[in-house]
């Protein structure tokens, strides 16, 4: 058995962690290495433990377990009403312990607790009991062909064994993303968190124990990218490969995918997503959000509004606003009540973020906010806005992942659309408008799989979400990502004709 730590976080509250490899409902070291990953604290730069990491010959018994709960005890072998039962008992546990979840996905990422506690745990609870009302309404159809001698029918059948491939800014969220739907379909699961973040998923799989689920159907392994993740998406054992990240990592799983076994695959991937105010717009709503847009999180999100694009009859006034409230917003330790947003994850994604302020004030943008790095220790990056923009500038092409923000301008509709379509990714859009017609016309015409309108940034459990272009392929949320985790069988009975033979 691997070893545990009892954490303690600011607030005096002991928090115990596994450090092993959750296989088959028992937290084990490696097989073969003694390689370990080290969590570290953003906010103190401290750090907090080291985790097992997991190797090659790790996800080979993790896929083994995960196959043989498939053949056995889960699957095609238990009930839709049974699967419901024990994903709602997930969901219970997880909303007893969600203060715990929160301070130890504080410690581990940085967010503050309040929003960790209410926000990611909290929507994780909903996505649960979602998923759970779905595990018993999955059907097929019954297809006429001949009344007299010949009826068909579909079987959606659970797809198999699912690797699950998760990042580091929504943990526990990402967590119950993949697992619910999985889940729900009867599907057994090998998870790799990212191992910047895995103290939570090492968390979580004690709740799958406690909750009852059989021995090899949720295994969690904590590995490097290059390793844990490489091994699952050219596993010929899993069934389909499923991932939230960098569009660069999605496209090496998709060709891993190929050429191993075609693998099923869904990939949820980067963005630079545009967000336009218009005229007619509540300027001071639409700053309230488009501020929602770039900051929450810490800029931190896939469908981050990165670019933020002003009509000219108002983009002074609107600018005016904005930078007003994105000072408002408090960044700092996660553990201080009145923190909005905290630091960003980790060393290299604050040198990656820096790295990007900096080429924006080489390439002549004009920095009207932030900008300027803090002394002392954390990884803190605050709010920063450039205005002065250019489409080729690598801070309104590239995705940075940061409180980073552009705001251009245009003129009319038409330019509109076609700066928000210029980019090569399509995950998010955002548009701000009281013109009905208006807020029609360009929600049709924007380029992205998410479109929101007077709002942004905010999902549904009861809502498909993915990406259009380089953004990914397939949906999570709603009854569209039960999708991702079924194969439909057709089945031809024939009960009365006779064939005659030789033809």
């Amino acid at each position: 058995m691997a070893k545990r730590v009892e954490l303690t976080s600011p607030t005096g509250r002991k928090i115990s962690v596994p450090t092993g490899l959750f296989i088959n409902n028992q937290f084990v070291s490696s097989l073969d290495s003694q390689e370990t990953i080290d969590c570290i604290n953003p906010a103190t730069e401290e750090h907090i433990t080291s985790v097992v990491a997991g190797s090659a010959k790790d996800i080979d018994a993790a896929v083994a377990a995960a196959r043989n709960a498939l053949n056995t005890t889960w699957g095609k072998n238990i009930t839709g009403f049974e699967r419901s039962r024990l994903i709602n008992k997930l969901a219970d546990l997880m909303e007893r312990d969600a203060q715990e979840l929160a301070e130890l996905e504080t410690l581990n990422n940085g967010k503050p607790v309040k929003i960790a506690r209410d926000f990611d745990v909290g929507d994780s609870v909903q996505c649960l009991r979602y998923y759970a009302g779905w595990a018993d309404k999955i059907v097929g159809q019954s297809i006429d062909i001949d009344n007299k001698t010949k009826v068909a029918f579909t079987k959606h059948e659970p797809i198999g064994v699912c690797g699950q491939i998760i990042p580091w800014n929504y943990p526990i969220m990402m967590w119950a993303w993949k697992v619910a739907p999985a889940l729900a379909c009867g599907c057994t699961i090998v998870m790799k968190p990212s191992e910047f973040t895995p103290l939570t998923a090492l968390k979580l799989s004690e709740l799958v124990v406690e909750a009852g689920f059989p021995p090899g159907v949720i295994n969690t392994v904590p590995a490097l990218g290059s390793v844990g993740g490489a091994a699952l998406s050219s596993h010929p054992g899993v069934d389909k490969i499923a991932f939230t990240g960098s569009t660069v990592t999605g496209r090496k799983i998709m060709e891993a995918a190929a050429k191993s076994n075609l693998k099923k695959v869904s990939l949820e991937l980067g963005g630079k997503s545009p967000h336009l105010i218009f005229e007619s717009a509540d300027l001071d709503q639409a700053a309230n959000w488009a501020a929602l847009g770039i900051l929450y999180n810490t800029g931190q999100d896939c469908t981050a509004g990165s670019r933020v694009y002003v009509q000219d009859t108002i983009y002074d006034k609107f600018l005016q606003i904005l930078v007003a409230k994105a000072k408002a917003l408090n960044i700092g330790n996660g553990f201080d009540e009145k923190t909005g947003g905290g630091p960003v994850v980790s060393k290299v994604q604050y040198d990656k973020i820096w790295s990007y302020v900096e080429a924006g004030k080489q390439e002549g943008a004009k920095c009207i906010l932030g900008g300027e790095r803090r002394a002392g220790k954390g990884f803190y990056v605050d709010p920063t806005i450039f205005t002065d923009i250019k489409p080729d500038m690598k801070i309104v092409k590239e995705e940075i992942f940061g409180p980073v923000l552009v705001v251009g301008k245009f003129s009319t509709e038409e330019e509109a659309i076609k700066v928000a379509n210029d980019t090569t990714y399509g995950l998010g859009a955002g548009l701000h408008s009281n013109d009905a017609g208006q807020c029609m016309r360009v929600s049709s015409a924007l380029e992205a799989g998410t479109v929101w309108i007077n709002q942004y940034n905010l999902l549904y459990n009861n809502v498909p979400f993915g990406g259009k272009k380089q953004s990914g392929i397939g949906r999570e949320l709603g009854s569209y990502a039960l999708e991702e985790y079924t194969s439909v069988k057709a089945v031809h009975w024939n009960y009365g004709e006779k064939l005659d033979w030789p033809l």
